[in-house]
Parts: C-alpha cells; structure tokens; sequence
C-alpha cells in the first residue's frame, strides 16, 4: 500500500509539473501578446535561447514538490531563508521576467519590431532590412540546455546590423496559422525581392520522421525555393 501511494504521489506530482509548466509558458505568451502584439501582426517569434530561461520556474516547482516530502529540506530552506536571500531571490526572478518578456519580434506585413532587453521600446526594421536568409533542418542534437532538436526546421534571417531572428520560433500568429504556411508566403516575398538565400535540404528526412506530409511538404517546398 505504501509503494502504491508512493507511486501515485509522484506520478500526480509529475503531471503537476507539466501543467505548471505548460501554464507559465501561457502566462508569458499572453503577457507578450497584449504588450507588443499589435492587430497587423501577422506572427511574432519567441527568440531562443532567451526564451529557455522559462525552465528556470520549472525547477522552481520541481523544488517545491521535494519540499513538501523531505521534512530536512524544508528545515535547510528556513535557515537559508533570510531577508537577503529573499531580495536576492526576488530581483533575480524580476530580472528574469524581464528578460522573457522583452525577448519578442514582431513580423508585420511590410515590417519588423525586434524587442530585446537593452532595447525594450523595440527596434523597426524594414522588409528592404533583410541581408541574408539561412533555411535548413537541423541535424545531429547537441546535448546543450536551450538547444534545438534533431529535425527541427529554421528559418533565419539576418538584417543589416547583424541581428539574427528565427521565424520558426513562432510564438503566435494571426488566426493561429502553422508556421510553415506563414514562413512559405513570406519565403515567396523574400525572394522575389532579390535577398541572397542559403537553403539546404539536408537532414530534412529527419522532419518527415515526426510531421505530416502537409507540413514537410510546405518546409521542402520553402527549401527548394532558391533563384
């Protein structure tokens, strides 16, 4: 009986975990959408490896759960819980909210808005901005925090100072569209406009392994668009 309880208990906690997590990350999206998302966006990316940082709160409650069932960790805590360490504690927190917050780029029909955490009035760009364009499918995963993953697609575009936004970190879009079908209209704008594009096909078989045929088709269709 005690097993089964022990069991219970953590698999209640895990599910716990998960949709706290899933919540704060809603929370964030929310946050970001009534403060930067205006009605012409036509979709904004949620820039990594900034937006990892969310992952911090999840060893927040991760920590909480373990408080609950170990009695000596919960005396440790008391004892580390000063005022110090609760100033310390809530600046940290502040300045991590801050940063996810002001990690956003707007993409507008004939413009883009790239907040960043020096610059949270938000920098403008125009689509005439654009330089560069790298398009691929990540292969072999590095085993680094904040990463991606195998058979992730991107889509990178680099604008003249150097700043490099990824449309496939969508955060949002209008009416909620997949971000393959809005990256493939502006794809087709992008190129039309004569910016030099990098696409490669390779490691793409690695997509068609966890995606449908409607998407990879979109990502081979965006690929193979090269003039």
């Amino acid at each position: 009986m005690k097993i089964l309880k022990t069991i219970i208990f953590w698999v209640v906690s895990i599910i716990g975990i998960v949709i706290l997590t899933i919540g704060f990350f809603a929370i964030i999206a929310v946050l970001q959408e009534k403060i930067f998302i205006p009605e012409d966006c036509i979709t904004w990316i949620f820039k990594s490896p900034i937006s990892g940082l969310v992952f911090i709160f999840e060893y927040y409650i991760i920590f909480g759960f373990f408080l609950i069932i170990n009695k000596d960790l919960r005396i440790f805590f008391k004892k580390l819980c000063k005022k110090r360490f609760f100033a310390g504690f809530s600046v940290f927190n502040i300045f991590i909210l801050y940063t996810l917050l002001f990690n956003v780029s707007v993409i507008k029909s004939n413009e883009i808005i790239d907040y960043r955490f020096l610059s949270p009035q938000g920098v403008k760009y125009s689509y005439n901005d654009i330089v560069k364009i790298d398009t691929g499918v990540y292969g072999k995963k590095m085993y680094l925090p904040f990463t991606h993953s195998k058979g992730d697609f991107y889509y990178i575009i680099k604008l003249k100072d150097g700043t490099k936004i990824d449309l496939a970190e969508m955060g949002g879009s209008k009416d909620d569209q997949d971000p393959r079908f809005i990256i493939e209209k502006l794809d087709s704008q992008f190129v039309d406009m004569g910016i030099s594009k990098t696409a490669s096909m390779e490691n793409f078989e690695y997509c068609t392994r966890n995606l449908d045929k409607i998407y990879t088709d979109k990502i081979q269709k965006i690929l193979k668009n090269v003039k």
